[in-house]
């Protein structure tokens, strides 16, 4: 290179440097003005590099509508002051308009061609919002514009609006020929831009010899099709003899690779996602019309378009679901419940479908980005999106209704926030519902009944414990509470905020602390089903009581130790062992739910599956053993050996497990997939006593996961019953060890046996649980 040429780099150099921000007119003006007119500056590539790859590109293959060179639109946006589209009017094309938001650059550009090229258009535009009609042109030519928008820092918004405008601008059969560096932020929105409906190819620009070591251009030429068909890029890139820095050749073929695969698993059928653009051209069917049991995946909203960008599906209900109150509703599911079954799996969503009662119902998965939005403001930046999905027949005068997943709390106050190692978050807090039993309003004389629950947030929409708090038997309004905390508010700020397992923990005084946990009352449905399932073993329950035996009971799963607490009030002669893996719910209970063990009611902070396998081993083999011994942490953080709560042959009259699955994306919330599995539920049988009772909580909205769970447990048990609660998802299974069982036509006798042995012969509790028992049936 000569000095000449050298100094020459140098200013460009030097120049390029005063540019800072592509994407600023200012920055663009100063830098026309400083180089001038005559100076053009080729980004990438030079004509003679171009030519050939251009030209075949821009040449359309002869038949019925084929379109002459000089009758092609072309449209250059983001021109600069480059020599292209001369030399492509020097060719033939003459009809190419040129935009740029510079008006120092199309001025000086209008006049170098004003009397050469008299045809050849000159508009100052933004390339991102252009004033031309849809589908004008029959070519496109980008010459770096489009990395020029994508600058890192400034994110995608530019660029999308861009994409958006050039697909709107091509005619059918029209191309778009953009010249880039190809960086991996670039063909990350270039290559889904045009899925559907478009061919592409990518192809490299030949390199001079003396620009071997220079960043590589590339041509991506994209072609719209007259049908929303999906196809592969095809590639004319061959790695090995590639130019320029390896990281970039590198970027280049990961991204190609990335964006074929993922259009190859669209075309096999897999999980697929589609922008709104893609369902407007058709790719799957007219969304103007109704399609019973259409389900589509989609991403609303994009840079520069809405606030938000969100993931939805768009769902028309199946003809068995009418008769309709809507046409179209919008249902928002909350970050905290979108994991969940009922609304990440296809069936649990068309169990949301049913309910709502809309034809078409377009479910929207709220995420992290929309953490600090209000609903008003998600529903406002929705709305337009939500119109362009609306059926064809949608009064556009008409509200669409926006729907969403409550928890129907009237008030909540929160008590404790707190990490567990094992667990994950945890909260405990105290509510007041919308909307409460009758009979839970009658028994406390109030109707602002309140509760406290106990939630893991890794199944937030399944409350693990709920107790009712009370003085003397009757609790207080939550008004009272607050005012309780306000005034000790001062006291709190000197405490401080408590730490536990070495994480933050966001807590107040909470309740006041003659306000406790009512020990005499089940919040939870579901515990009373649990207990009325004992009216399957009264006789035995019946026999150890009145010869002074003990009932041996153990508890997979403490929760607030509600359940267990409860038994050992009305149950005189239960010795009760809870087995909980986490010493943080153990203290959780103990702080916040008035959790007491003694010598009757031991908790042991052990691996629940362990222990029963442990435990069948022992009893079968006759000898004792000590079980379950496994180190676990500590609430302090430490680790403590565990005390086996088991160490005998003497086997276990009432084995129950409510504990939840970690997983409830799976469509089990409770109980986790191994206390299911054949292998545990043999040594649960084989740990208890010939008349023994193994109850399990099930928690699921999936029946063909219900089914198999059936399924195995039939098969390991001879007798099952279950117990469906009304409006809960809760089904309590009960298993019986012996082959002969009691018959439902015994049921009520038994349940009144069972309610003496409780105490309860002259309480309220006694009817319920009648009433729970004779809604148990034999599970077929």
């Amino acid at each position: 290179m000569g000095k000449k040429q050298q100094k020459k780099v140098q200013n460009q150099e030097e120049l390029l440097k005063t540019l800072g921000d592509f994407t600023s007119k200012e920055n663009w003006d100063s830098f026309f003005t400083i180089r001038g007119s005559d100076d053009a500056f080729e980004w990438y590539a030079e004509w003679s590099q171009l030519k050939e790859p251009l030209l075949s590109n821009l040449t359309i293959p002869s038949s019925n509508d084929a379109v002459s060179a000089k009758e092609l639109q072309i449209l250059v946006p983001g021109c600069g002051n480059s020599k292209l589209s001369e030399y492509l009017y020097d060719e033939g094309f003459c009809n190419i308009t040129n935009v740029d938001f510079s008006k120092v650059v199309i001025s000086d550009m209008l006049r170098r061609n004003i009397r050469a090229r008299p045809v050849m258009k000159w508009r100052v535009m933004d390339m991102t919002n252009m004033q031309f009609a849809k589908e004008s042109f029959g070519a496109i030519l980008d010459k770096g514009g489009l990395d020029a928008l994508m600058e890192p820092e400034l994110g995608s918004k530019l660029g999308t609006q861009y994409l958006s405008e050039v697909k709107r601008l091509l005619k059918v059969g029209g191309r778009f020929i953009c010249l880039t560096l190809a960086e991996s932020h670039v063909l990350g929105l270039l290559f889904p831009k045009f899925r559907y409906g478009w061919k592409m190819g990518i192809h490299p620009i030949a390199l001079k010899p003396s620009d071997r070591s220079s960043l590589q251009t590339f041509m991506v030429v994209a072609e719209k099709e007259n049908s929303p068909a999906l196809c592969q890029i095809l590639s004319t890139v061959n790695q090995s003899s590639l130019g320029g820095p390896k990281n970039q050749v590198h970027g280049l073929f990961q991204a190609l690779e990335d964006e074929n695969k993922i259009r190859a698993d669209y075309s096999s059928g897999s999980d697929i996602t589609y922008a709104l653009e893609d369902l407007k051209i058709g790719v799957e069917g007219n969304l103007a019309e109704l399609h019973p049991s259409r389900r589509v995946q989609l991403s609303l909203g994009e840079p520069g378009v809405s606030l938000f960008c969100y993931r939805a599906v768009l769902l028309d209900a199946q003809r068995n679901f009418g008769p309709f109150a809507y046409q179209c509703a919008v249902f928002l599911v909350p970050k905290t419940r979108a994991h969940e079954w009922l609304f990440s799996s296809e069936e649990g969503q068309w169990a949301v479908v049913e309910s709502s009662k809309a034809a078409r119902l377009i479910m929207i998965l709220l995420d992290s980005s929309h953490s600090d939005a209000s609903m008003d403001d998600i529903q406002k930046d929705l709305s337009p999106l939500i119109m362009q999905l609306a059926p064809g027949d949608f009064d556009d005068e008409a509200q669409i209704p926006f729907m969403a997943a409550s928890d129907g709390i009237k008030q909540r106050k929160i008590v404790q926030e707190i990490t567990s190692p094992l667990t994950g978050p945890i909260i405990v807090d105290d509510v007041i519902y919308e909307k409460v039993d009758e009979n839970i309003s009658r028994l406390f004389a109030s109707e602002d009944v309140i509760f406290r629950r106990l939630t893991f947030q890794r199944t937030e929409s399944l409350v693990q414990s709920e107790a009712v708090l009370s003085k003397e038997g009757s609790p207080k309004s939550l008004a009272d509470i607050n005012q309780k905390i306000g005034q000790s508010s001062s006291k709190s700020k000197k405490k401080g905020n408590q730490k536990k397992s070495g994480s933050n923990v966001s807590s107040s005084d909470g309740l006041s602390k003659d306000l406790k946990v009512d020990h005499s009352y089940l919040a939870s449905s579901y515990h009373t089903g649990i207990i009325s399932g004992f009216t399957l073993i009264s006789s035995h329950l019946d026999g150890l009581a009145s010869t002074g035996g003990m009932v041996r009971s153990v508890v997979i799963g403490l929760g607030a130790g509600l359940l267990p607490m409860f038994l050992r009030k009305h149950l005189s002669f239960a010795e009760i062992e809870v087995l909980e893996l986490d010493p943080v719910v153990v203290d959780l209970a103990r702080d916040y739910f008035d959790f007491r063990d003694d010598e009757r009611l031991k908790v042991h902070v052990t691996d629940g599956l362990k222990y029963v396998k442990d435990a069948a081993h022992a009893v079968t083999n006759g000898y004792e053993n000590d079980v379950s011994e496994a180190k676990v942490p500590s609430s302090n953080g430490n680790s403590t050996l565990s005390n086996a709560p088991l160490k005998s042959t003497e086997k276990i009259d009432m084995l129950i497990v409510d504990v939840d699955s970690s997983d409830s994306s799976s469509g089990l919330s409770c109980p986790a997939a191994d206390f299911i599995e054949e292998s545990f539920l043999m040594a649960a049988k084989d740990s208890l006593s010939d008349q023994g009772l193994f109850v399990i909580n099930l928690v699921s909205r999936s029946q063909a996961i219900k089914d198999s769970i059936y399924s195995k447990l039939k098969s390991v048990f001879p007798h099952l019953f279950h117990l469906q609660l009304d409006e809960d998802v809760n089904e309590v299974i009960f298993a019986l060890k012996t082959e002969t069982c009691i018959t439902e036509d015994k049921f009520h006798k038994a349940s009144q046996r069972l309610t003496r042995l409780l105490n309860l012969e002259n309480s309220s509790w006694g009817q319920n649980i009648t009433e729970a028992t004779s809604k148990i049936k034999r599970l077929r």
